[in-house]
């Protein structure tokens, strides 16, 4: 009897195991950051769910080696809440984003890598109220100025602070 050939393809392989923790828990928030606009920028691209880019980034990206380059270890709590937290409020941040730059339709044509930026940004501002905004604001900068060597850097800090004073006089009329 002869063996018979397998047909289809082989399933998917296994995550990798998970490598420990490493970095500084401020390394750790700002590779947070760092993966969150990378998911979120694929989202926009493929139209994943959050929870499946999640799990996908958790699994493969998040402090393993890709392409020869070692990650630091991303805070996964900061890096869930703020990829399933944009998906969930995003018509909220996309209409606060319109706000601070005095139009959603301006927003809306910004690239999708500027609008992933800024979506993560401003929920961090609505809800990571233990923070202050300018440190918010800086780490977003800084994760535009990773992407770009123009003036967009320029446009992040001045949506998010614009935002950041939107967002603070709401929270003083709401008492």
């Amino acid at each position: 009897m002869t063996p018979r050939k397998k047909t289809g393809a082989a399933p998917p392989a296994p995550p990798p195991k998970r490598p420990p923790v490493r970095g500084s828990a401020k390394a750790r928030r700002t590779a947070a950051r760092l993966a969150a606009v990378q998911a979120l920028y694929q989202q926009a691209q493929t139209g994943q769910l959050a929870l499946s880019i999640v799990e996908e980034f958790m699994d493969w990206r998040v402090g393993h080696t890709v392409d020869g380059v070692r990650y630091v270890s991303a805070d996964p709590t900061l890096f869930t809440s703020i990829v399933r937290g944009t998906e969930t409020k995003r018509e909220e941040l996309d209409r606060l984003a319109g706000r601070a730059m005095d139009s959603v339709e301006r927003f809306e044509r910004l690239e999708l890598l500027l609008q992933a930026i800024l979506r993560a940004g401003l929920y961090e501002l609505v809800n990571h109220t233990d923070l202050d905004a300018p440190l918010i604001i800086k780490e977003y900068v800084d994760v535009a100025a990773g992407f770009y060597g123009g003036a967009e850097p320029g446009l992040i800090n001045g949506v998010l602070d614009r935002a950041a004073r939107v967002v603070r006089e709401s929270r003083a009329e709401a008492g």
